[in-house]
């Protein structure tokens, strides 16, 4: 395997963040759980919150869910259902949709962040960090279906889903070869989602992970009124 940029951001630097995300969510999680959290500022100011948190908050979650389904199922299994040029289209549609339903919120979000000194002085700089990151990511998202008006035939679809599931088989080289010939639009936004991961476990992102399923398991809490003498 040749070690070339295109190798070294497409092929190990997916790993280097998966072993990071993991490590450090890991230890953050064993030493750190007081930290473990989504820090929400929703009582600081409430007005507009419900529209920009939901906004953000569905746009994101169906905009994860389309590229999980989208990058990583297989050729022939959605070929029974789906063309691979309705499939391309069918994304660039939902994803242009939530795309910009999510960027509204995040904006939203991070005015208030800049704007409320209440909010702000709450906040740390690695908050309103995230949140660029966040947006420049979901510009990026959206560049590229502009970038894909260019070739409705899905051939850079499957160079994309190529590359990610030969990221999970473990084929490094394969993936780099998959992923070299797309266009520069393409190749930023997948890096930028690799460093997403990466980051991951040093913000609140780490919520995103967090379930409370313990809750179900827990015993009831005794509670007894204190007798007045």
């Amino acid at each position: 395997m040749n070690f070339d940029m295109n190798t070294v951001l497409f092929a190990l630097y997916p790993y280097i963040a998966i072993a990071v995300c993991v490590i450090g969510c890991w230890v953050r999680f064993d030493r750190e759980q007081y930290t473990w959290r989504a820090g929400s500022s929703q009582l600081m100011r409430t007005r507009g919150m419900v529209v920009a948190s939901n906004c953000f908050h569905i746009g994101i979650l169906f905009i994860l869910a389309g590229h999980f389904v989208g990058l990583l199922t297989p050729e022939a299994i959605y070929h029974h259902v789906i063309s691979t040029e309705a499939k391309q289209i069918l994304a660039m549609a939902s994803g242009g949709f939530f795309g910009v339903v999510c960027l509204v919120g995040l904006a939203m979000l991070l005015h208030r962040r800049i704007t409320d000194p209440r909010v702000s002085a709450t906040g740390t700089r690695g908050d309103l960090a995230v949140l660029v990151l966040l947006g420049i990511q979901l510009l990026l998202g959206l560049a590229t279906i502009f970038a894909s008006m260019q070739h409705l035939d899905g051939s850079v679809m499957l160079m994309l889903a190529g590359w990610a599931q030969s990221i999970v088989t473990f084929q490094p080289a394969q993936a780099a070869a998959y992923i070299a010939n797309v266009h520069i639009i393409y190749k930023l936004h997948v890096f930028f989602g690799i460093s997403i991961v990466l980051v991951l476990p040093f913000t609140r992102l780490v919520h995103i992970i967090s379930a409370p399923i313990w809750y179900f398991g827990r015993g009831y809490q005794i509670v007894r009124q204190k007798k007045a003498y």
